[in-house]
């Protein structure tokens, strides 16, 4: 089987009662902050909150009626996990499902909770995709490739149709890439439809592996990324042509790229996306004259993030817009000297979230205390007209660094 067009569009016939048809909605605000005329997919709304059901769901219809009677087995960094748990689970097919360790707790939990024996094993995909393998020779399970598997990317490819059916005028789509299964899929439906259509690609400098694959480079990843869900050592042999064929470029952005992406999607259009999900609307951020003036339609591929890892974005963010600031100013060793620090802070409307002083670490004159308050503010803008205040009182307020919280604000392809 190859994938074509033809095979999209049985995919999308196969899995139209399973899955949820996502809107797909122009974000005006987005919009004027990249220069682009901007349309999200909303694939987080999906019921497992990402796209990968449409793939599993595709795969699981294609067994034979004894595939069905001996279960799949899959590994997987957690939505393609859900998706195959939940859709077999609808379907009366037993599930095992192979993850990483470290796999965050909320995609552990609900892949378990929808019927699936998980299985913990290794530091990645790769790992737990050799493990997943054993299990399916020794239990006769059919494995079930969460990117390399031709229905499987026939049924991603369907968010492609379903875009380009809404608004057929977008002339780029960018599309976040860890395995190659959802560009593959979109970039064969795209492109039939639309041969001058752009397909951008979008992955972390953590792993660029697709991108190395494609220029012939030795494959080398990093650290963790907050966008496990494209977190991919090996790119798929049946994706990788597909990719290096149709689609135009892949861009990478980087961890504060991501964590500033999230936190928009959150405070803007008031949705919930995973890092990998992110990972488009990080690059038109990130290369913004890449995209000017362009119809763009971005895939939201997942919502499925920690919550511990969602309140460190959020409190990061506002570290990052300065809406949360820490401010550190050397006081008078004697009574009432906090009172009146406080005092110019409320009457500049700061609100105070902590505070503390100390006299033991700090090179101020002995009878001076250093006090450092963290500080709600409404932004630059305000936080300039404390500090302002502060000087004009006789303080000498100093910011600690967090340059390294911040994106590059603008970058070059070239």
């Amino acid at each position: 089987m190859a994938v074509t067009i033809d095979t999209v569009r049985q995919a999308a016939a196969a899995i139209r009662d399973g899955i949820q048809r996502t809107r797909c909605d122009r974000s005006h605000t987005l919009s004027s902050m990249t220069g682009c005329e901007l349309y999200l997919k909303f694939e987080n709304h999906q019921f497992t909150a990402a796209f990968k059901e449409r793939g599993a769901l595709n795969r699981l219809l294609a067994l034979s009626p004894k595939e069905r009677e001996r279960g799949v087995i899959a590994m997987s960094a957690g939505n393609h996990a859900q998706a195959l748990a939940y859709h077999a689970q609808r379907l009366g097919i037993r599930a095992v499902i192979v993850m990483p360790r470290h796999t965050p707790n909320l995609k552990v939990t609900n892949t378990r909770r929808f019927g699936a024996e998980v299985h913990l094993h290794g530091n990645g995909v790769a790992e737990a995709g050799s493990y997943a393998e054993e299990l399916a020779a020794k239990h006769g399970y059919v494995f079930v490739h969460p990117y390399d598997d031709e229905h499987v990317i026939a049924g991603q490819g369907t968010v492609a149709l379903e875009m380009l059916a809404e608004v057929p005028g977008l002339d780029t789509l960018v599309v976040p890439v860890g395995g190659g299964g959802l560009i593959g899929g979109m970039a064969v439906a795209a492109r039939a439809i639309n041969p001058d259509i752009e397909i951008v690609g979008v992955q972390t400098e953590r792993f660029p592996a697709m991108q190395q694959a494609i220029a012939g480079a030795t494959i080398a990843t990093g650290p963790p990324t907050i966008a496990e869900g494209i977190a991919v050592k090996v790119p798929g042999t049946l994706t990788l042509p597909l990719v290096r064929e149709l689609v135009s470029e892949i861009l990478l952005v980087d961890e504060p790229d991501l964590e500033q992406a999230i936190l928009l999607l959150l405070e803007i259009e008031k949705t919930v996306a995973e890092g990998a999900g992110a990972a488009g609307l990080a690059a038109l951020l990130a290369y913004p004259e890449r995209f000017r003036g362009r119809r763009v339609g971005l895939v939201l591929c997942g919502g499925n993030i920690d919550l511990l890892a969602l309140s460190s974005v959020i409190q990061r963010g506002l570290v990052r817009t300065q809406r949360v600031v820490r401010v550190r100013v050397g006081t008078p060793d004697v009574p009432g000297a906090l009172a009146d620090l406080t005092r110019v802070l409320a009457d500049h409307n700061a609100g105070i979230i902590q505070i503390a002083h100390q006299r033991q670490f700090t090179d101020l004159p002995l009878r001076a205390v250093e006090v450092e308050v963290t500080l709600e503010t409404l932004g630059g803008d305000h936080l300039a007209d404390v500090l302002a205040a502060l000087r004009d009182n006789g303080y000498d307020p100093v910011l600690p660094d967090v340059s390294d919280l911040h994106p590059v604000e603008r970058r070059s392809t070239t």
